[in-house]
């Protein structure tokens, strides 16, 4: 609900999806806990689709938004990533799409390379059913998809790199998590929102190239992500992909 060119930042995040132009029906998934009711508030002010489910299981959370959306495919990209660029969303929906009888799932993230923030997951309807009937462990509720991508044996992977060829995964932060995040995203939207409200990848390092002070700011967190937590259980995951606090 904090506020990135005076609206909240999940308008700014559905703004930032409803740019790609191969989005789809775009579903805000919230919890279905009671602080999120404000949440659920703005989202039907606003007109947007929103579903609420469990609060810890997301997987639960998105398979059964699927369902009701009536959803072929399923595309994921986490709220917390209001500097996503819909362009590197396109490029990874038309991955999945040229290549569906090869994959499963799709994403830019196994392994990385865009900077953190910029994630992109896509699977069939069947593949996330599939998640949803056999994952067991916690992590692979909580989040999603990792009993997809931590199974290569069992689901035919796919994944886009950056055709920079650089990798930015552990150095540059675009997601929020901690008051610095917000902090730097905040700053990135009043230098370049008002001037277009598109901006994308190549703006936003141009602009830390102009002004390295604003990468500084939340660059202490840079690297650090979830994986930090479950490294003993991760099979796919190396520790150079994470950093601990």
């Amino acid at each position: 609900m904090l506020p990135l060119a005076d609206k909240p930042l999940i308008l700014r995040m559905y703004e930032r999806v409803a740019f790609s132009k191969l989005a789809g029906e775009i579903v805000i998934a919230i919890t279905d806990d009671e602080s999120d009711n404000q949440l659920f508030n703005l989202c039907k002010k606003s007109k947007l689709n929103v579903f609420r489910g469990h609060s810890l299981d997301l997987l639960d959370r998105h398979y059964k938004a699927a369902i009701e959306f009536n959803a072929e495919v399923v595309i994921k990209i986490p709220s917390d990533c209001p500097l996503i660029d819909p362009e590197i969303i396109d490029k990874v929906i038309k991955y999945y799409i040229s290549n569906r009888d090869k994959f499963d799932f799709v994403s830019n993230l196994h392994p990385p390379s865009y900077p953190d923030g910029n994630d992109v997951e896509i699977m069939s309807f069947e593949t996330l059913e599939n998640a949803w009937i056999n994952a067991k462990k916690d992590f692979e509720r909580e989040h999603t998809t990792p009993y997809i991508w931590e199974n290569p044996e069992q689901f035919k992977i796919g994944n886009v790199f950056w055709e920079t060829g650089l990798d930015y995964s552990m150095t540059h932060r675009f997601t929020i998590d901690y008051k610095e995040d917000y902090e730097f995203i905040r700053k990135v939207y009043d230098e370049l929102y008002e001037e277009n409200n598109r901006f994308g990848l190549k703006d936003i390092l141009a602009l830390l190239e102009k002004k390295p002070e604003i990468k500084k700011i939340n660059e202490m967190y840079a690297g650090v992500n979830w994986y930090r937590n479950h490294l003993d259980e991760l099979k796919t995951i190396s520790p150079v992909q994470t950093k601990k606090m």
